[in-house]
């Protein structure tokens, strides 16, 4: 058979995949008590109401209403339910306010027709037709799982910021402290090609920030073996750091004063003492644990330390390069991720100790560059020459 003409979409698959996303979202809205649900845990996001629609109404206006063309479950709830990106300031997200939201019965029963819906179609519709703007290689069922794969990403740490009365703590919720940090260490990563960027033939699905492909010639650099660490950062902050603005952007430097940032958002005060405030507990600051801030903070902390943050070439050069030349899937080769290699897949609801796996390691010897934590570069997001925003997302 053609290559072109072969399905993208494995239909039993995709459901499957579908099914165990939605069961993975459920989990995280159970762990909020009742009195949660209209509570907005940062001030530029919607309530927690918003989230538990959004992510149904998403599906049906991609794949049923914008890819097949047919029509939803509830057009109101859809409108209502359409748009989960942040506004740009408190003025936006003001003027976006919704006076009365949904029951939460509303919003469950909505959330299961629109299920049923998404299920039949992936199963019985003509979900993949070529040259069509949104279900070209089957563009729609890929972008409703990976979307809501996204939000639980973000889900997680909206959650973070609520108070843990307002959650129930899992069985499974172990928070692993760990002993001593390791010692600061950069690994020298030689010149080479790094490639940034996928074709769109060429995977069966990607977001159109990542394409096309971009081939990148990164100069020689270091970088530290480990991700920065609660205890490396703290000698940041008892040395005046975020009172200095030596080592902050005038941008950063405003949103600082602003914002009155003082610290890490998570950790928290106890007399002469810090402390970690986790999903469920708060705890004696973990020093090995990677330190949690914004890029802001980030860059500031790099300065002081005389260095810098990696650029986004850097970064996958010393993720997926190898000293031969060849560029790796994941860090550490081939081999698909594991329990062994990061700490992936919702296995704890706070960091692990830097370094807990060896496994995971890039050809130089990095450690954690994927899992443990999201990474920040010095690049700003931009689409790669060429980029064209996708039809199914076009929001994105």
């Amino acid at each position: 058979m053609d290559r072109a003409r072969q399905p993208v979409v494995d239909r039993e698959a995709s459901i499957t995949w579908f099914r165990k996303t939605r069961d993975r979202t459920a989990g995280l809205f159970d762990l909020l008590s009742p009195d949660a649900y209209y509570e907005q845990p940062i001030p530029l996001r919607h309530p927690v109401v918003f989230y538990e629609g959004h992510i149904p109404a998403f599906s049906v206006n991609t794949l049923i209403k914008r890819g097949l063309g047919r029509p939803g479950v509830d057009a109101g709830l859809e409108v209502l339910f359409a748009r989960g990106i942040d506004p740009e300031d408190q003025d936006a997200a003001d003027g976006a306010a919704v006076a009365s939201w949904p029951t939460r019965e509303t919003v469950r029963q909505y959330a299961a027709e629109a299920d049923r819906m998404i299920v039949d179609a992936i199963e019985h519709a003509d979900v993949e037709r070529a040259g069509h703007p949104v279900l070209h290689r089957g563009q729609a069922v890929f972008t409703l799982i990976e979307h809501e794969e996204l939000h639980q990403e973000t889900l997680a740490y909206m959650w973070h910021r609520l108070p843990p009365a307002l959650k129930r703590r899992p069985g499974d919720a172990e928070v692993v402290v760990g002993g001593a940090p390791p010692a600061v260490d950069r690994v020298p990563v030689p010149a080479g090609r790094a490639t940034l960027g996928a074709e769109r033939d060429g995977i069966p699905f990607g977001w159109d920030n990542e394409f096309p492909t971009l081939t990148v010639d990164v100069p020689a650099f270091a970088i530290d073996r480990h991700n920065v660490t609660n205890h490396a950062f703290l000698e940041f902050v008892e040395a005046g750091g975020y009172a200095d603005r030596r080592w902050w952007t005038e941008t950063d430097w405003a949103w600082r004063e602003a914002a009155g940032v003082g610290h890490p958002q998570f950790w928290v005060r106890e007399g002469d003492a810090w402390r970690w405030r986790g999903m469920f507990e708060t705890v004696p600051l973990p020093p090995a644990w990677p330190v949690w801030v914004t890029q802001a903070e980030a860059a500031a902390y790099a300065r002081w330390q005389g260095a810098r943050l990696p650029t986004e070439a850097e970064f996958h050069r010393a993720a997926y390069g190898t000293p031969d030349g060849v560029e790796r899937p994941h860090p550490w080769g081939d081999e698909p991720p594991d329990g062994t290699r990061g700490h992936f897949g919702f296995r704890g609801w706070d960091p692990v100790p830097v370094g807990s796996f060896p496994a995971g390691a890039s050809a130089w010897g990095v450690h954690d560059l994927v899992g443990n934590g999201w990474e920040w570069t010095s690049t700003v997001f931009d689409g790669f020459p060429g980029f064209a925003p996708m039809a199914s997302y076009p929001e994105y």
